[in-house]
């Protein structure tokens, strides 16, 4: 293994888990109040940016991609020009696309949590292995809660 593989390798092995996400916007447009909470993130490290592409959806369901110049309307996105890894590519901008409603437009990005990096790195260290993982929408708390204290309330 050459200085070069062992570096990216150690580089790897030190990384935090690494999410995506797909941001869909009505009528192909964001208004700009997304990416100055993202930036924030980055800026104090606690996550990194590795990829970010951005994908349609025409009002007849056909999904294709967008340039950034075409999906920045307020400029606000600039800041990510030229942040791309190439791990998002045609394949996972059309699944990307396939989530989202017709006549929307979203930014998929590929982050690196690396608040998270210290704990992935003692597991990797300890033989852990990472068997499940998952999101719980905001929606289904607030769902949850709900029918808690609804039956809480009747008995």
């Amino acid at each position: 293994m050459t200085d070069v593989d062992m570096q990216a390798a150690e580089r790897l092995y030190e990384m935090g888990p690494i999410d995506y996400i797909v941001i869909e916007w009505p009528r192909e447009q964001p208004n700009g109040t997304v990416v100055p909470k993202i930036i924030d993130l980055v800026d104090r490290g606690i996550i990194r940016i590795i990829d970010i592409a951005f994908v349609g959806k025409d009002a007849g369901g056909a999904v294709y991609a967008m340039e950034l110049s075409d999906f920045d309307g307020d400029g606000s996105f600039a800041a990510f020009e030229g942040a791309s890894s190439g791990i998002i590519g045609d394949d996972e901008l059309t699944e990307a696309g396939s989530a989202l409603e017709p006549g929307t437009s979203a930014a998929v990005l590929i982050w690196e949590n690396r608040w998270a990096a210290p704990v992935a790195v003692a597991l990797r260290e300890s033989g852990a292995e990472l068997v499940a993982s998952g999101r719980i929408p905001v929606q289904g708390i607030i769902a949850a809660l709900d029918a808690t204290e609804s039956a809480d309330a009747t008995t």
